[in-house]
């Protein structure tokens, strides 16, 4: 496997454990990366750590610091992280096991691949992996990762295991205090009817290979453009706020043009009439 572990450990679900790793199941490798560069000289710019009174320093000698007070900090080195030791460190525990429709959207986060270690603990991985499926549940866990303990949240998917990271209480803000202030409109029924049609018409299977990155496409477009020494604008024009001045009408054009825009399914052929025996 190519890709190196983000975090190796123990899955422990009772008093059966076997060693995993978890993998990064998500890539930004693709995106498109741009750096800060001194139009002047064309150089890129470095970011150098700079203490306001001695000057330039080198990275590889700092620490990490808590501001407790004013200017006044509790400094920490990688052996004193090392000092905390809680069984989420090197350990995945399963505490519980859930429906994944208790767990609000919102919770939801990183995606890791868990993937047992070669030797004598795959067994036990395959146990506690068959056993999930059988029983249709999302196991509930914690993990130190990336300096913060996160909950877990494991579900089964082919010979493995995925874990979901879960934002925390604190992490999720209050729906209410941003939808309280949408005025309260009662939608007419007939709109609402054909705005339902419409959305009868698009309904389709979700397939991720559809979605493309036009945003990405279009600045590739233009670097291409501006590395030729070319100029221009790639893209469309902002729409007005609002372009409706007939809602009826708008959701009655909207309705034929969904209905006209659908693929036909492909006339069958009708079966070959066999020949009669001379």
């Amino acid at each position: 496997m190519a890709a190196r572990p983000t975090w190796q450990g123990h899955l422990k679900l009772s008093l059966v454990t076997c060693p995993v790793a978890l993998y990064t199941a998500t890539t930004s490798t693709n995106d498109v990366r741009f750096h800060l560069i001194n139009p002047e000289t064309n150089n890129r710019i470095r970011m150098v750590p700079t203490d306001p009174d001695t000057g330039p320093v080198e990275r590889a000698d700092l620490v990490r610091g808590y501001e407790v007070s004013k200017d006044e900090y509790v400094l920490f080195d990688e052996a004193d992280f090392d000092k905390v030791k809680l069984e989420s460190t090197k350990t995945i525990s399963i505490d519980k096991f859930v429906d994944e429709s208790e767990i609000d959207r919102l919770y939801w986060a990183d995606p890791f691949f868990v993937v047992p270690e070669k030797g004598a603990g795959v067994e036990a991985f395959a146990v506690i992996r068959d056993a999930m499926k059988k029983q249709g549940k999302v196991a509930l866990g914690c993990l130190v990762l990336r300096g913060k303990e996160r909950q877990l949240a494991l579900e089964v998917r082919g010979k493995g295991l995925v874990a979901w990271t879960l934002r925390a209480r604190d992490e999720v803000r209050d729906a209410g205090d941003y939808f309280d202030d949408i005025q309260s409109v009662k939608a007419d029924a007939d709109m609402v009817e054909i705005a339902a049609r419409i959305i009868g018409q698009k309904e389709a299977d979700f397939d991720p290979a559809d979605f493309k990155d036009r945003y990405d496409d279009a600045l590739r477009e233009m670097i291409k453009t501006k590395a030729k020494g070319g100029t221009g604008t790639v893209g469309v024009a902002e729409p007005d706020d609002t372009n409706v001045i007939d809602l009826m009408a708008a959701l009655r054009s909207s309705l034929k043009g969904s209905a006209g825009s659908e693929k036909k399914p492909a006339a069958k052929k009708a079966p070959a009439k066999k020949k009669s025996a001379a």
